[in-house]
């Protein structure tokens, strides 16, 4: 069955997506294969319509020349004639090839026809045989050319043709194969696609011109000698017009501010939604498909060994083919085996094809001959230099994306491959694989989103009454922001890229900001103002590298908190150095883990009010450098594990607010030292495992709040009632169960909680503290609530759910400052209340709630 040359080319067919991925020899190669398939093809053709041999017997041989007389040959022939006759059978003649005795025209048609005739002259007076004619001479001629065709004619010469055939199917199959196999075909498939929408995106082409105003924005600068560019924050952290000191550690980070990104014409910076989600999709389809191909060199390995088999088969196809060529000629010596049916033994034969296979042989040699110069050429092609790895150097150079990173294995292998179809492929290509260029695009993205408007419906009153804007999870810092001049209060939670431009000059209003998991970077502009306005600032950070370097360069900067991990082990990194320079620094919040205060925080200790460490339940162990913080107000040590009062707090002689809360403290025996802290007013010592209060804390004059929640108290010592000034005490959430009579001495306590204790009785003497505004007495086990609460006049809030009252006392209705609202305790004990004193109580509230509107 034959088949057209088409059906045979569709071998060949590659979907023509995949040309980027076929350098000029593979390309030439296939075009050499479709020739040498056409040769094939041809010759094949011919050889099946028209080859064959012609033989003739060969007179030379002298057993051959002495063969049968001519007369006997003749009389055997009529005797067998006579025969025939008799019985009927047709009358075969034949005579043998023998010219010498015959006249020249016998010989001439013996030559010609190639069949044997019967001499008659010489017996023209016998009767003529009869029979029928059957032409058994010109079918033996047949026989015998069938017969050297088979025995005769070499092999090479009958199926050089098939052979070229094979070897260009081969050749094919081996030049394509990385195309049709699984596990490569569906990764350049996958590259085919994303590269050509790469190419062929707006977002390339928006990012590229870009580049090319940058770069005329550049040279147009460096022509004309000057810059609009604002300057730059060094990458030291060195401020040139505020003198800061340029070897200044930045917490183990060095500072480096970000190059401003020149002015682009508004109508570049306009890319239409879906254009924009499309850009989106394919930065992560790049990415993805890096991370898969990136990791594996098969792709590579294939294209290799699809090249070294081209090569030996060149190699083996030359060889072999050479040797056979010279064994197709037009003449060829057959000798046969039919000597007793025709009386030669030797018979000389012509190829008629032998011509036309040796020129398309030759030619079939010329093309393998460039065929295998080609796959040289590929193999040193392959082999010259590193393939697996590929750099966007030349890229990085040309455009502003810097952080193009290099790529290797398959990946880099594919981006080779497109360089040798056309190099703009890869650096379109390179624009999908740079950060800054997809942070561009985020933002264009952003700031499409986020407008003025959305962002003023966002803005809320926090509970200082001031302008707050919270912003989560966006991909970016919208614009529209700086637009929002009165804005107070901003807080930026989880986005990856934050960047101040010089627009946020504008927000003159902005006082505190709020960074948590945000790197923010800042142009100098910026900086200079968010340095000159900028008072309260809040870090979150998971790593003290995150911490923005520019935040110790803040020097009006009056809050900082600190809050993730500054522990043991980066200590000495952070160092808090740089702080140093926060000349007008008033307090200092650290949340984290650390084991020991950072030895250089003394630095701040000349203009630090206020330090407040959260230490998550990791024990803090060294404390003495806070002997030098002469100037702290108030000193908060929470979660620290402290088991005692650290000595280092009693040489702080300006402190007036200590709070220990969340710790192990067991005993405070060492509060007597307090009595040297002149100023102390508030001592919060909640929630820890204190058992006693020991009576030296009447010496602490000076106390005016006293916290002492959630401890394992059992009695309160008589002491403690002597302090004169303290307006506040919290014993609540302990095992109380006497609230001692001595509590009536405290003529300045205005808050009283005792609440979730022990107490059955409450003392007469406690309601002479007639200036007591809140009194907390729930989830105790008291029976009566005297009348004597009558007395306190000034009460706001009084707190009783959880006892075992029966009724409340109508002198309550007394107490006309309190509000229902303000009175915690049952329904059904509040309803035993006279009517004319829930009316009191409930006048009073709609009173003061109208008033108060």
């Amino acid at each position: 069955m034959m088949f057209t040359l088409t059906e045979v080319a569709s071998l060949n067919d590659i979907q023509p997506t995949y040309r980027i991925l076929k350098p000029w020899w593979d390309v030439f190669m296939d075009y050499l294969g479709l020739v040498m398939l056409m040769l094939a093809i041809f010759a094949m053709t011919m050889q099946i319509t028209k080859d064959q041999v012609a033989c003739l017997p060969c007179l030379e041989d002298p057993d051959e020349a002495s063969g049968p007389k001519p007369d006997s040959f003749a009389q055997q022939n009529a005797h067998e004639g006579a025969s025939s006759a008799a019985t009927g059978a047709p009358v075969v003649t034949t005579l043998p090839f023998v010219t010498k005795d015959l006249p020249d025209e016998a010989v001439h048609e013996i030559h010609v026809t190639h069949q044997h005739t019967v001499v008659a002259e010489k017996y023209a007076n016998q009767p003529q045989p009869t029979g029928v004619k059957t032409n058994l001479d010109y079918q033996q001629y047949i026989f015998i050319n069938q017969i050297c065709y088979h025995v005769a004619l070499p092999w090479y010469s009958k199926y050089f043709p098939y052979l070229t055939l094979i070897h260009t199917l081969v050749l094919m199959v081996s030049s394509n194969f990385w195309f049709k196999y699984p596990k490569t075909s569906s990764k350049i498939e996958h590259f085919v696609s994303i590269l050509g929408r790469c190419f062929e995106s707006p977002w390339t082409t928006k990012a590229l011109s870009e580049t090319a105003c940058e770069d005329s924005e550049e040279n147009k600068q460096r022509f004309t000698g000057t810059s609009s560019v604002p300057k730059q924050v060094s990458l030291e952290g060195k401020d040139d017009g505020a003198g800061v000191n340029s070897s200044t550690p930045m917490l183990g980070v060095k500072f480096s501010a970000d190059k401003p990104i020149a002015e682009v014409p508004s109508s570049m910076t306009i890319l239409d939604k879906k254009d924009g989600e499309q850009a989106k999709a394919l930065f992560e389809k790049v990415r993805k498909f890096r991370a898969h191909v990136e990791d594996s060199d098969f792709i590579y390995k294939l294209y290799v060994a699809q090249t070294i088999v081209k090569t030996v088969k060149f190699i083996l196809i030359l060889s072999y083919t050479s040797t056979f060529m010279a064994k197709i000629n037009f003449k060829h010596s057959c000798e046969p085996d039919v000597k007793q049916l025709t009386g030669y033994r030797k018979f000389f034969c012509t190829h008629n094809m032998a011509f036309m296979l040796n020129k398309l042989l030759i030619s079939y040699m010329a093309l393998i001959l460039i065929y295998g110069m080609a796959c040289l050429y590929s193999l040193f092609w392959v082999f010259r230099r590193p393939l697996k790895e590929y750099s966007f150097e030349k890229v990085r150079e040309e455009s502003s994306f810097s952080d193009i990173p290099d790529v290797k294995n398959d990946f880099a292998f594919l981006l080779h491959m497109v360089d040798q179809y056309d190099q703009l492929y890869s650096k379109r290509f390179g624009v999908f694989l740079s950060e800054v260029s997809e942070n561009k695009l985020r933002e264009i993205s952003l700031n499409h989103e986020w407008t003025f408007e959305k962002l003023r419906q966002l803005v809320t009153r926090n509970a200082q009454d001031q302008q707050e804007l919270h912003l989560f999870m966006l991909s970016g810092l919208p614009n529209a922001v700086f637009d929002l001049t009165d804005l107070e209060v901003l807080k930026l939670e989880l986005i990856p890229e934050v960047r101040f431009s010089a627009k946020v000059s504008q927000m003159t209003s902005l006082q505190e900001l709020h960074l948590c998991h945000c790197p923010a970077k800042v142009e100098q502009t910026g900086f200079a103002f968010l340095r000159d306005h900028l008072r309260c600032l809040h870090v979150k950070f998971t790593d003290v590298a995150e911490i923005p370097a520019w935040v110790y360069l803040l020097r009006n900067l009056r809050e900082l908190n600190l809050i993730g991990n500054l522990s043991s082990e980066n200590n000495k990194m952070i160092g808090l150095e740089p702080m140093r320079d926060l000349r007008h620094l008033k307090t200092l919040c650290l949340k984290s883990n650390l084991t020991k205060m950072p030895t250089n925080i003394t630095e701040l200790s000349q203009h630090l009010i206020k330090l407040v460490v959260h230490n998550d339940g990791t024990k803090l162990l060294v404390l003495n450098s806070l002997k030098k913080m002469t100037s702290l107000i108030e000193l908060e040590l929470y979660s620290c594990e402290l088991e005692r009062i650290p000595h280092a707090i009693f040489s702080l002689t300006n402190l007036q607010e200590l709070d220990l809360k969340s710790n192990n403290i067991r005993t405070i025996e060492e509060i007597i030292s307090f009595q040297h802290l002149k100023r102390l007013t508030c001592l919060k010592l909640w929630h820890n495992k204190i058992i006693t209060i020991p009576h030296s804390i009447g010496q602490v004059k000076s106390l005016e709040s006293l916290h002492l929640s959630h401890n394992k108290l059992e009695t309160l010592p008589p002491a403690l009632f002597t302090l004169p000034k303290l307006r506040h005490l919290d014993v609540g959430h302990n095992s109380i169960t006497v609230l001692p009579p001595d509590v009536g001495l405290l003529h300045n306590l205005q808050h009283l909680a005792i609440n979730s204790n022990k107490l059955e009785v409450l003392p007469k003497p406690l309601f002479r503290c007639n200036k007591l505004k809140v009194l907390c007495l729930g989830n105790n086990a008291l029976t009566v609530l005297p009348e004597a609460v009558g007395q306190l006049v000034q009460l706001t809030q009084l707190e009783l759910r959880g006892n075992c009252l029966d009724r409340l006392p109508a002198l309550l209705g007394n107490c006309r400052l309190l509000r229902k609202n303000c009175l915690v305790v049952e329904d059904h004990l509040f309803d035993t209340l006279p009517v004319e004193v829930k009316e009191s109580i409930s006048r009073e509230t709609n009173v003061s709630f109208t008033s108060g509107l």
